[in-house]
């Protein structure tokens, strides 16, 4: 009998498992993260990470993180700093330091001068109007390049006078040389090496030429010793060129087999949300959002910001597991992981959002009170926490209705409710504003042997209200999200997903009052506002005034919908 945790099972594993059996790479299982620092990373990158990295330690293996930094016009250090932030912010270790694409540059255009010299690679001085013209289609074949059959030594004259500066950017590139009549265009003699005079954020100017990711990718494989590369759907096309050019050069003694092995699975389609590093750009530089942490970004910066832990984004990942097919997750789930983790660990506050005065009118003027209050519901070892209570009180407006419907329970004239770890109260006043005739104070009566919340005659009441001490609140400001689109699928009607921009995605109350023992809490701080939602401490606050991101509501719906299909 054992103790272990089961393993998660899907496809991926059981090819591992099954490598594992045979011995094919010595028991080992080495995956990799590799993305290109040319944005943050979204929440389908979490899923990879999750999944890569989780196979790793599953199997006792390692995961690098490799930044395919292949295309310097696009690539800066800011995103590499926050790929790296995110990966350790999730609770992955990927050792002393990451790998690089361009670590890789010498030994790729060795490797590219091998394939000419063997005549698998020759250069093509077609303008890339002619190469895409003669490239063919789904339904009909290429046609060779004029320049196809030019002899290995010229082929590699001209590929040094391009890596030596000698020609024009898109005068010519180096293509593989496969089978232009091949049903996969990808296997189309694809081009492996561009001329591209382009700064690099690690090499600077050394080179003038670089490698096309498709060329790459395998090559860092293979020298990184990874046996399984785990990628998405998008790559299938792709696996003919990468078995073929690793087979190419093991045939030519670069590499050793067993050769890695490239395995495919659905990513992540998350409704309500867009998860294209393209059109999250845009979002970013059109200014829909304010920048690539904004709350209401699917980024894991964003995320984060907005209050989401670690564990409920791996939560998150396992839950929704691995397919070969690609399919809609409902945005429901992932605010359900959420709910969960917080609801063990985040600190019950009270805070109210739309404050209405309320003046318990038979209570002394400066009198003052601490009152007892839990902490965690779910948590004994948190504890309780101090109070304060005074005769003016802030409560929820909301809480109150002047001509209540038969299903409000809550404070209305004449009624009675309780005071969370207070007291009862009785509204006995309206004050309305003399000009507008709104609402803006309530005269109530509390009752003093209801301390606690709970009347010695037993008396019953059909609402708890939260509430905050005039005299000691705090002043906050605070954002409620909503989806950053209105449509589940955004775009999918009229072709341009921005058309379905939430105009309400976001509203920022800024008179809102708080207990006086969160008034310093530091950024990331996370707590549940009783009644009102979970929320986190943004990294905008300053000086007396602190602001808090809504993470997620209070309710459940996602929970509700699941429960009924049982």
């Amino acid at each position: 009998m054992t103790d272990e945790i089961p393993r998660p099972s899907d496809f991926i594993r059981e090819i591992i498992t099954e490598d594992q059996k045979t011995g094919k790479y010595e028991k080992r299982v080495h995956t990799r993260f590799p993305p290109e620092p040319n944005g943050y990373l979204h929440m389908g990158h979490a899923k990879s990470i999750c999944l890569n990295f989780g196979i790793a330690q599953e199997f006792s293996g390692r995961c690098n993180l490799r930044f395919d930094d292949t295309n310097p016009e696009k690539e800066e250090q800011e995103y590499v700093n926050s790929i790296i932030d995110s990966v350790t912010w999730l609770g992955f270790d990927f050792g002393p330091e990451p790998f690089y694409a361009s670590d890789y540059f010498d030994f790729m255009h060795r490797a590219a001068e091998y394939l000419i010299s063997a005549g698998n690679a020759y250069v093509d001085s077609q303008s890339a109007d002619e190469m895409r013209e003669s490239r063919g289609t789904l339904t009909a074949p290429g046609k060779n390049s004029p320049f196809r059959d030019r002899s290995a030594e010229e082929n590699l004259r001209l590929f040094r006078e391009m890596r030596e500066g000698r020609h024009a950017d898109g005068a010519m590139v180096l293509r593989a040389k496969i089978d232009m009549a091949s049903p996969n265009i990808n296997m189309r003699d694809p081009a492996i090496y561009r001329i591209k005079r382009a700064e690099h954020h690690r090499t600077g100017d050394k080179w003038c030429i670089y490698p096309m990711y498709t060329y790459a990718h395998p090559i860092e494989d293979a020298l990184e010793n990874i046996t399984h590369s785990i990628c998405t759907l998008e790559f299938e096309d792709q696996r003919p060129f990468y078995d073929w050019l690793l087979e190419r050069l093991a045939e030519g003694g670069l590499f050793r087999r067993p050769l890695p092995q490239q395995i495919e699975f659905a990513r992540l389609n998350l409704s309500y949300t867009v998860l294209s590093k393209r059109k999250l750009i845009q979002l970013v530089n059109e200014g829909y959002v304010k920048g690539w942490d904004d709350p209401r970004m699917p980024t894991i910066s964003g995320i984060r910001r907005r209050g989401y832990t670690p564990e409920s984004i791996r939560n998150f990942c396992e839950r929704i597991g691995v397919a070969k097919r690609d399919s809609m997750v409902d945005l429901g789930l992932l605010e359900f992981c959420i709910r969960e983790d917080l609801n063990k660990r985040a600190s019950r506050i009270m805070a109210v959002l739309r404050p209405l005065k309320v003046v318990l009118t038979n209570y002394p003027e400066e009198q003052e009170e601490v009152l007892d209050a839990i902490n965690n519901p779910e948590d004994a070892a948190a504890g309780t926490r101090k109070v304060p209570f005074s005769r003016v009180l802030y409560i929820e407006q909301g809480d109150f209705r002047e001509d209540p419907p038969k299903q409000f329970f809550r404070l209305a004239p004449g009624r009675e409710v309780r005071l969370r770890y207070a007291y009862f109260i009785t509204c006995e006043k309206v004050v309305r504003h003399e000009k507008t005739g709104e609402v803006i104070e309530l005269h109530c009566s509390y009752d003093p042997a209801t301390r606690g919340g709970d009347a010695p005659d037993n008396r019953k009441v059909k609402a708890t209200l939260h509430w905050v001490s005039a005299r000691h609140a705090v002043r906050a400001e605070v954002r409620l999200y909503d989806t950053l689109f209105t449509k589940a699928e955004p775009g999918e009607e009229s072709g341009d997903f921005r058309a379905d921009i939430n105009p309400g995605s976001v509203e920022v109350l800024d008179s809102c009052f708080v207990e006086p023992s969160i008034a310093n809490a530091g950024p990331g701080s996370r707590y549940q506002f009783e009644r009102m939602g979970y929320f986190c401490v943004d990294k905008d606050s300053a000086g007396d005034k602190p602001v808090f991101n809504r993470t997620v509501t209070l309710k459940d719906t996602w929970a509700k919908i699941e429960k009924a299909k049982k």
